[in-house]
């Protein structure tokens, strides 16, 4: 095509306004001005049709490029692949209250060197080959083989791994309940009472008893068994009027705990707080009630745990929830990890607390306004740190016990040469794309998400996760088990990602990538690196 051109232009430098000699002489000048002029034209034509015939497909054109400048093209096709014949994708999707939307982080690299076609094929992206070339199958389908639990009935409907709880003679169990187990058959502690009365139940004390499995109030245990629950509880029932006259309502039955329960409520009362206690401990109030209906009727309830241990919240603290009245409590030192807002609870750290404690609950008392804030939440809806912790109870413990070993058995067969062999990362120029792998908690399925070195930051894995999940129209786990006015829309906010196999302790309240800088190290130093997303 490049010599076309001057056979076009060619007969204009012939024309002749008359046939004198002075008319002919300036017109070979003119005519050698501009054949001197060709090579420069030529060359300007032959580079332009390189940079077209580049960006509709260098593959196609290769051969042609490699005459024209072999030296050129190899010095340059390293650093210039991306730019000449990649195609790059940027998601902007909402990030939720707060949140600005942002690069997902996901792209498309075509022309990876180890994986060129020739003719019109068309080559594979960087997702699509580390889809493939990352995808070993594991040994076990644990639809076909589900995980064995012995030692327990099974007591969930469904879940997201095969889960099979029973007593069978003829098959090894992968886990069972006590001790000691069957080799390779891991023991597993279930327990919901509190340590300070049952001491293996400590999850240090348990590991060193010989538990590999541990399941308690704890949320550092391996798999937390909290009383809270939606289905258990009617966290979002509506207020009541507050009609008793006394302040408090309490029902405390075993007058033997081991903290400093009964020795507060005495000290709330000699410091004028009016208690109506239905209980066997200082009982002066009688009948057979319906708990959570009393509560409704007064403004505050003593919600007094046996012992004061982390995480160790009982019924007594949800039951005030559900009942629309203030919980004052001793008991766990997090207790406002628990709390549905910051307002919402009163705390008795030890005895010295219980004057100021008795002087805000008099204050309340006497200010609608500011005892109605204390239970704005129930008109609002309770915090997202809440919803996050109640929603893990959306999947039955022993589910989650199963998909806590399937997971192990998973991690243990990625130890083999054949998981090691995979890429995880896709280098093109000075691009690569990172493939990671993310589930929701509560489920077993990984899926896919691809991440460019150009913006390796916390920002792009959380757009790219959303980004993910839209597309596939998720359904969070927790959807059908929350109260209806606090399921939201069909949209999706994430509240925490975090690196696989952490307690929900670390995931929920500790744990946080100290910047953008410590993720990359993360997604460098560990392969096909596992995520899990907690969305609220």
């Amino acid at each position: 095509m490049g010599s076309t051109i001057p056979n076009q232009r060619h007969p204009r430098f012939e024309e002749s306004s008359g046939p004198s000699y002075s008319s002919t002489s300036n017109s070979n000048t003119s005519k050698k001005k501009w054949w001197n002029l060709m090579p420069l034209i030529v060359s300007l034509v032959v580079i332009a049709e390189i940079a077209f015939l580049g960006r509709l497909d260098v593959d196609k054109n290769v051969d042609l490029v490699n005459s024209w400048a072999d030296s050129f093209y190899q010095y340059t096709t390293s650093s210039s692949w991306l730019s000449t014949s990649s195609t790059t994708t940027t998601t902007h999707i909402h990030m939720g209250d707060g949140e600005d939307e942002a690069d997902a982080g996901l792209t498309s690299v075509t022309g990876h060197d180890f994986d060129r076609k020739s003719g019109s094929e068309v080559e594979n992206t960087c997702e699509e080959w580390l889809e493939k070339e990352d995808s070993v199958a594991y040994s076990r389908d644990f639809q076909k083989d589900p995980i064995f639990v012995t030692g327990a009935e099974q007591e969930w409907k469904s879940c997201s791994v095969g889960c099979k709880f029973g007593f069978d003679s003829n098959r090894k169990p992968d886990a069972a309940f006590g001790l000691p187990q069957q080799d390779g058959a891991a023991s597993v502690l279930r327990s919901m009472e509190s340590a300070q009365y049952y001491a293996e139940n400590n999850v240090a004390m348990a590991r060193r008893r010989g538990y590999d499995i541990v399941m308690t109030t704890s949320l550092s245990s391996d798999v937390p068994v909290g009383y809270f629950s939606w289905a258990e509880y009617d966290i979002m029932a509506p207020l009541q009027p507050k009609t008793e006259s006394a302040l408090a309502a309490a029902f405390i039955s075993n007058c033997g705990a081991r903290n400093f329960r009964l020795q507060a409520l005495e000290a709330l009362e000699r410091a004028n707080i009016k208690i109506d206690s239905y209980g066997s401990c200082h009982r002066n109030r009688g009948g057979n009630v319906d708990k959570v209906k009393t509560l409704m009727r007064y403004k505050f309830s003593l919600a007094f745990e046996n012992s004061n241990e982390e995480d160790y919240v009982t019924e007594k603290f949800f039951q005030s929830l559900v009942a629309g009245t203030v919980p004052v409590v001793v008991g766990a030192p997090n207790i406002q990890d628990f709390a549905p807002s910051p307002s919402s609870v009163l705390h008795i750290k030890e005895l010295n607390d219980v004057d100021s404690v008795a002087k805000h609950m008099t204050y309340l008392a006497e200010n609608p306004g500011a005892y109605n804030e204390s239970l704005r939440w129930k008109l609002e809806g309770p915090s997202d740190s809440f919803k996050a912790l109640v929603d893990m109870a959306a999947v039955h413990s022993s589910c989650r016990l199963c998909i806590f070993l399937a997971t192990k058995v998973q991690e243990r067969e990625e130890k083999k040469v054949e998981f090691k062999k995979r890429p995880c990362k896709c280098t093109r120029g000075i691009e690569t794309v990172y493939h990671v792998y993310v589930r929701e908690r509560g489920r077993f399925e990984m899926v896919s998400i691809f991440l460019r070195s150009s913006n390796l930051t916390l920002k792009a894995l959380r757009s790219a996760v959303l980004s993910k999940f839209k597309s596939a129209k998720h359904v969070p786990v927790w959807k059908q088990e929350r109260p209806e006015k606090i399921r939201g829309d069909d949209g999706l906010k994430v509240h925490r990602i975090y690196p696989l196999g952490m307690t929900q302790r670390q995931a929920l309240y500790a744990f946080t990538f100290k910047g953008d800088s410590e993720f990359r190290n993360h997604i460098e130093s560990n392969p096909c690196a596992k995520f899990e997303v907690i969305f609220v």
